[in-house]
């Protein structure tokens, strides 16, 4: 079992305070001690609520349990005091040029151990501080022999070299002969609750897709018209072959197949002709020639007007060059975490993980789908869908060739 603490004073008065321990979004009944005793089975998230008898509340930290599978007791040593146990070593990798290399090293301590570096050819890693490694867009100067240094206040202990193997890359047959995106994300809305993740989640995307070579156009909270003045001119950038993304990040719904992006005046409640309709801005994606179409939408599908009647949509060309990705699932609602202006959205979270790998682009996307089921807090909740007609191993990452 594992004993979680928390404890709290009233700086006005000394009065007894009321605790209430939450797994996940979830009370845990009977929780209402500042101790909770947990018999953990599975990775979980614990947050304990605090309540004065005015009615006024604090949240603790969120704390998570982290529970590794497959780890026996006879893997610690005889007389253990705290010191760090490493119990999962990577094993030798083999790495495409141009992806992403992935390491972990996980460790067992008391208390749990907070320092790690990790290392290549016995030479310290810059910026590698955590128990993952990460590097994207692997050269042939990566390869090497890889360790990790785990320590926290009772000691140190180092992982198992990890050999690590670059192979050259090979050209791919795809090229696009401009690259060109449309970021939209609606915050501050004048009938609707207002949203913190899509001002942050715009500019990170953007980043990333300037990394990739693209052409990024990114706009906050825009009415009907200004966003109807954007797509127009994103569509006339978009010629044959080019690769085109399109974002959006704000309030929306979904009715019968069809997706509408609320603009940030739409009334309450909207109608589809207060809105934009997506399925239009693919319809004349698609008749620009280009190559690669990809649609991002990161809002709710929910429906809640359904006597208004429904747009004209006609069935999109068979051409085989389209990806729709929905951070979530019909009927449900995406999520994001708010932390002040670092808030983001549980679909950006993911996506920013993947978006720079030299993969196709459906492949990518699948990634992203695998870790938000993942993510505990929003099992159940929000599950990412994919829709694509991609017939070619098209990827964000290929080369622009201009003709002639």
């Amino acid at each position: 079992p594992v004993v979680l603490h928390c404890r709290a004073v009233c700086p006005t008065e000394a009065v007894p305070l009321q605790y209430q321990w939450f797994l996940c979004q979830d009370e845990v009944p009977g929780a209402t001690q500042p101790d909770l005793q947990v018999i953990a089975k599975k990775t979980q998230v614990y947050v304990c609520r605090i309540n004065d008898r005015h009615g006024n509340a604090k949240f603790s930290n969120w704390v998570k349990i982290r529970v590794i599978p497959d780890v026996k007791a006879a893997i610690l040593p005889d007389l253990w005091q705290g010191e760090p146990v490493i119990v999962m070593n990577c094993t030798a990798r083999q790495v495409k040029e141009g992806h992403t290399l992935h390491l972990q090293c996980t460790a067992l301590g008391i208390p749990a151990p907070t320092s790690y570096q990790w290392y290549r050819n016995g030479n310290p890693l810059q910026n590698q501080n955590s128990k993952e490694l990460q590097i994207k867009a692997v050269k042939s100067t990566d390869q090497g022999t890889y360790l990790c240094s785990v320590s926290n206040c009772r000691g140190e202990h180092w992982s198992e070299p990890i050999d690590v193997t670059i192979d050259p890359s090979q050209e791919r047959g795809f090229f696009a002969t401009d690259k060109v995106a449309l970021l939209i994300g609606n915050n501050s809305y004048i009938n609707h609750p207002n949203l913190l993740a899509p001002m942050m989640d715009v500019f990170e995307l953007a980043a990333l897709l300037r990394q990739l070579n693209f052409r990024v156009v990114s706009l906050l909270d825009l009415n009907k018209s200004e966003m109807s003045t954007a797509i127009a001119q994103f569509l006339q950038l978009l010629d044959k072959g080019v690769y085109a993304v399109f974002y959006y990040a704000g309030h929306g719904y979904e009715r019968s197949g069809r997706n509408y992006m609320v603009p940030v005046e739409a009334p309450q409640p909207y109608r589809p002709e207060d809105c934009i309709s997506v399925q239009s801005i693919l319809q004349k994606m698609q008749k620009r020639q280009t190559a690669l179409n990809v649609v991002l939408l990161d809002t709710c599908r929910k429906w809640y007007n359904s006597d208004c009647p429904l747009s004209e949509v006609t069935p999109l060309e068979p051409l085989g060059n389209t990806v729709f990705a929905y951070a979530t699932s019909e009927d449900a609602e995406a999520y994001e975490v708010q932390d002040g202006e670092c808030s983001s959205g549980i679909f950006m979270k993911y996506l920013k993980k993947h978006i720079l790998e030299d993969k196709k682009v459906s492949h990518i996307l699948e990634e992203v789908l695998e870790d938000i089921g993942k993510d505990p807090l929003v099992t159940g909740k929000q599950v990412m869908e994919i829709k694509h007609t991609l017939k070619e191993g098209r990827s964000l990452s290929d080369k622009i060739h201009t003709s002639g």
